[in-house]
């Protein structure tokens, strides 16, 4: 018998896809288009080196809450305006008041805040204890520096000096501790009657 012959069949071919790997090149070769620079933690529009921006607040831009900033006048610099510095020598519980009512923005009078100061003065001698505790108050809220020493060693030894360094720090602030709290909130919101802080009256 003979048997038939299958017809052979040819393969078929089956193009499998290329495989293409990327080609990895170094930074230095690339060319980046102007702003499309990748971060690198310097803030838009400066360069490492560039001194940076501060707000009214004594916050700089871009910065962390609580960075330290600098008095706006030193410790014993008391004697650049001698009517403050005549009155906080005689009645420091005046200008401690007075100081007292801004830190804590109106909760306690300067009325109260100096009565308590005189009687804590009369009774035990410790009220640079009280007096220095707004101190910390006026560095927190601010972000001051303890200069030159700690809160408790400025107002024991230059009491005196320590309170006028305050009131002068809050008048370069735009506060004007003389009229109070709460007058100066009418001020920096524009109350009626009230120039707002830094504002200077025109002459005729």
């Amino acid at each position: 018998k003979t048997t038939a012959s299958k017809p052979s069949r040819s393969p078929t071919h089956v193009q499998r896809p290329r495989l293409i790997f990327p080609v990895h090149r170094p930074l230095s070769r690339m060319k980046v288009k102007p702003g499309t620079e990748p971060a690198t933690g310097v803030p838009v529009g400066g360069a490492p080196g560039t001194p940076t921006a501060w707000s009214s607040t004594g916050v700089p831009f871009g910065g962390a809450p609580g960075a330290p900033t600098a008095w706006s006048s030193g410790l014993f610099d008391c004697f650049d305006d001698c009517g403050l510095c005549c009155l906080t020598c005689c009645c420091p519980c005046i200008t401690f008041g007075k100081v007292a009512e801004i830190v804590d923005r109106g909760a306690t009078s300067c009325g109260t805040s100096g009565a308590l100061y005189v009687l804590l003065a009369s009774l035990t001698g410790c009220h640079w204890i009280y007096s220095c505790t707004y101190r910390s108050k006026m560095r927190a809220q601010y972000a001051l520096p303890d200069e030159p020493c700690c809160d408790c060693c400025v107002h024991y030894c230059c009491e005196p000096c320590a309170l006028v360094q305050e009131y002068k720090e809050l008048k370069a602030r735009g506060y004007d501790p003389e009229i109070g709290w709460h007058l100066n909130v009418e001020r920096r919101n524009g109350g009626p009657g009230v120039n707002p802080p830094g504002m200077q009256q025109m002459g005729r």
